[in-house]
């Protein structure tokens, strides 16, 4: 969350943002670049998008869908991807960006064209640490290969029982997901991703199916094993004080396990990052439990984490949002736990290792069967808030020239933030003639500014840029060149 969702949260206090753009303006050049630059827009808002199916092993109870899939079309019909970038322009916005005082030399930037050819560079071949432009990495490879058309589905499941039960005879009932941890507590809201499926919604067509089957009593269970034992990167308490940035991930949470304490906010849109539960599956069993009661079903003692039994007997169901909408929010918000799910996912789907390394190992994997450049990357975890990973700058260059691309993967460029308008680049905006050209991924941890994304230029053709600053003398001057920098690519 946030950059890193630590990172944002801390550093936003510290750093006095550009000024917002008038939102006319940003919103109309917004529009205009994502029918440009970032390819189709998947479907419209039930974004089905081109993919192999699909993501979870199969089960009598299994409830991931693959939905209909939609042929790619072009980035852009007017969009000239072969217009040729000046080198000697690119030299002297990176010039001007090194020349920064405070910046110190430990940074690397790359320009490069809509192939991924890099144009013009600086310290190319260095592995810096990305903090949250590592999310790109695990976005690219996790919707390349997952049905981002799909949905999550959340389903009330009864165990078997004798035919002359009455409506006192105690039944079992299971709660179980396949990875929805964006579950509303309310009903089931369609114009939110955060919340579609709603567990009151599951709530009302699980107790009219009980009543149809004369139960009012129930012992109530979840099911979450299916990310097994280890839901954690080995390093990532380091950079998670106070619980605010990640959570070990589930099968099912309500609200990513954020714990808002009566605070107000849009499902969809929200800037403060709460302590997260650290036990959001049983959270969101007690939050159905306590649904159950308050519709007359009798609920007895705390549920308990159980696998379901295969001949269990599904009676209600909600769906998520689709996978790309939830991708789309994943990189709005540098949501470190979701990003963490979609790499568990793609090693699943792979049939790699079910821990926080098979699902490094996965996207490192996909990557590279995309051509991607993995020279001296190492991965500490899939989001990048853990201490010791590292990459070299054409790796997230590389990266971002797909996302140029339609195709298998577009899931991966199109949640990308606009700076001035949406996502944790909001309040990075330092020109507001590029309002709306540039689509990227920010990266914030202490001694880490970065940046990562696609422009489209003023006078017509497209670039990718990644830009990393490690240990930056002023970290504020620093954030602001960066800014700068990428406002100045729109003129190239």
């Amino acid at each position: 969350m946030g950059s890193s969702p630590s990172s944002h949260g801390a550093h936003a206090r510290r750093v006095n943002h550009v000024a917002r753009n008038r939102a006319w303006r940003i919103v109309v050049s917004s529009v205009l670049t994502l029918l440009m630059a970032m390819g189709y827009f998947v479907a419209d808002i039930n974004g089905i998008l081109p993919g192999p199916l699909t993501i979870l092993p199969a089960g009598k109870t299994a409830s991931v869908l693959s939905g209909s899939v939609r042929a790619a079309k072009p980035i852009a019909d007017s969009a000239d991807l072969g217009k040729p970038i000046d080198k000697n322009a690119t030299e002297a916005v990176i010039n001007a960006f090194a020349a920064t005082p405070g910046l110190g030399n430990d940074f690397s930037i790359a320009i490069a064209d809509s192939d991924g050819k890099i144009v013009d560079s600086r310290n190319p071949d260095i592995p810096r640490e990305p903090a949250s432009t590592m999310k790109t990495l695990t976005a690219l490879a996790s919707s390349s290969v997952l049905d981002m058309g799909s949905t999550f589905h959340t389903d009330a499941l009864l165990d078997p029982m004798p035919a002359s039960a009455g409506h006192t005879q105690q039944a079992t009932l299971t709660l179980k997901s396949d990875g929805d941890m964006l579950l509303g507590a309310g009903e089931s809201d369609p114009n939110h991703i955060n919340g579609r499926a709603g567990l009151a919604t599951l709530a009302d067509e699980t107790v009219a199916q009980l009543k149809k089957r004369n139960i009012g009593q129930i012992h109530l269970k979840y099911d979450d094993t299916l990310f097994g034992s280890v839901r954690s990167p080995a390093a990532i308490a380091s950079n998670n004080v106070g619980n605010t940035n990640f959570t070990g991930i589930a099968s099912m949470a309500v609200d990513g396990g954020r714990q808002w304490k009566g605070a107000e906010h849009n499902p969809d849109l929200y800037s403060a990052y709460p302590e997260m539960s650290t036990t959001p599956a049983h959270d969101a069993a007690a939050v159905f439990a306590s649904l159950l009661s308050s519709r007359g079903i009798g609920v007895d003692g705390d549920p308990a984490n159980e696998k379901t039994p295969n001949n269990a007997e599904r009676i209600a169901t909600v769906a998520s949002a689709t996978l790309s909408e939830v991708m789309a929010f994943t990189l709005r918000h540098s949501d470190n736990t979701l990003i963490e799910e979609f790499g568990r996912l793609l090693a699943l789907k792979t049939s790699g290792a079910n821990s926080p390394e098979g699902a490094t190992q996965a996207v490192r994997t996909e990557l590279e069967k995309l051509g991607v450049e993995t020279t001296n990357l190492h991965m500490a975890d899939c989001s990048g808030l853990s201490e010791g990973s590292s990459l070299e700058i054409k790796t997230l260059v590389e990266v971002q020239s797909h996302n140029l691309k339609a195709g298998p993967g577009a899931a991966a460029g199109e949640g990308l933030s606009v700076p001035g308008l949406v996502g944790t680049a909001k309040n990075r905006l330092d020109d507001s003639s590029a309002a709306g050209l540039l689509r990227v991924k920010t990266g914030s941890l202490d001694q880490v500014t970065s940046m990562a994304g696609n422009v489209s230029r003023k006078n017509g053709g497209v670039l990718a840029f990644a830009v990393i600053v490690n240990k930056p003398q002023d970290y504020f001057a620093a954030r602001k060149a960066v800014d700068a920098f990428i406002s100045a690519l729109a003129g190239l």
